[in-house]
């Protein structure tokens, strides 16, 4: 296999879709890309400025996350299967790189029950021993929030939503819940409801309103008039909306008789000149 790094689209185990990953050839290696993007950034570079300023990140990941999509998926079959038919995916055929990765069989005891028939191994997704891996992954998530000195409690509140009897004040709870969501990035969302069981967190209030969002969408569909407005007179409601701001003077006056009276914009109106004849 020759070496360096190389880009590859492969699928994301959260979402299912596309994403780019780097893969080092050697040592064989997987790394997420994260990009850093703002509305308005720019890079300078020497004496000039380059507009457009992402930041690409990568991090080292763990490939059984990206593997355990694949088990998780071909356990629908509800068989021992090798796994050089259960990483497969017409999408992202880059996906057998996951296979040529260091400690394979290693990685694998951790979420497979395996069987070995003619010298060859069969792997079959095990929901136990899954979630015990996922439990050991959340504690040392925590541990290095903890290091790190990472103020997590106000996060997991505003995140969860949680009603105010039900925020413990046990700080370990919210280093919990908050390295369950970051772990949650990376497994189905099935997964992640079934490791929230597993670990004992606390359900958000059905109960509680979802919290307002900062930005008020508009639908493009038409809102359905709940009231018949047709029984109003249009006339009344704009002469009842007019009278409604009127002083008390203004109101008095309105009820005087002004038949007879001349308006006041005749006194300001443009006079007519008489023709005055020669002498």
């Amino acid at each position: 296999m020759k070496s360096g790094l190389m880009f590859v689209k492969l699928v994301n185990p959260r979402l299912g879709e596309g994403a780019l990953y780097l893969f080092n050839m050697c040592p064989q290696q997987l790394f997420e890309i994260k990009v850093f993007k703002e509305k308005h950034h720019s890079w300078f570079i020497n004496q000039s400025v380059q507009s457009g300023g992402l930041l690409h990140l990568a991090t080292p990941m763990d490939p059984l996350f990206l593997l355990l999509y694949y088990l998780k998926k071909a356990d629908k079959e509800g068989k021992f299967q090798p796994l050089d038919q259960v990483v497969v995916d017409d999408m992202f055929p880059d996906c057998i790189l996951l296979l040529k990765l260091p400690e394979l069989e290693k990685l694998l005891q951790h979420v497979t029950d395996q069987k070995e028939i003619d010298k060859k191994k069969y792997y079959k997704y095990s929901k136990e021993k899954t979630l015990k891996w996922l439990e050991k992954k959340v504690n040392q998530t925590m541990a290095a929030l903890k290091t790190n000195h990472i103020n997590v409690g106000a996060r997991v509140q505003s995140s969860a939503f949680f009603s105010s009897h039900q925020v413990s004040t046990d700080k370990e709870e919210d280093y919990i819940c908050y390295a369950h969501g970051l772990i949650s990035d990376y497994i189905p969302k099935e997964l992640s409801d079934d490791l929230a069981k597993h670990l004992k967190l606390p359900e958000p209030s059905a109960s509680m309103p979802n919290p307002p969002s900062k930005k008020v969408k508009l639908s493009d569909e038409p809102v359905e008039a709940k009231e018949d407005y047709t029984k109003f007179n249009t006339k009344d409601v704009k002469t009842e909306k007019k009278n409604s701001k009127m002083t008390a003077a203004q109101k008095a006056l309105a009820k005087v008789d002004k038949s007879g009276m001349k308006s006041i914009d005749s006194f300001f109106g443009v006079k007519t000149k008489k023709n005055v004849g020669k002498i």
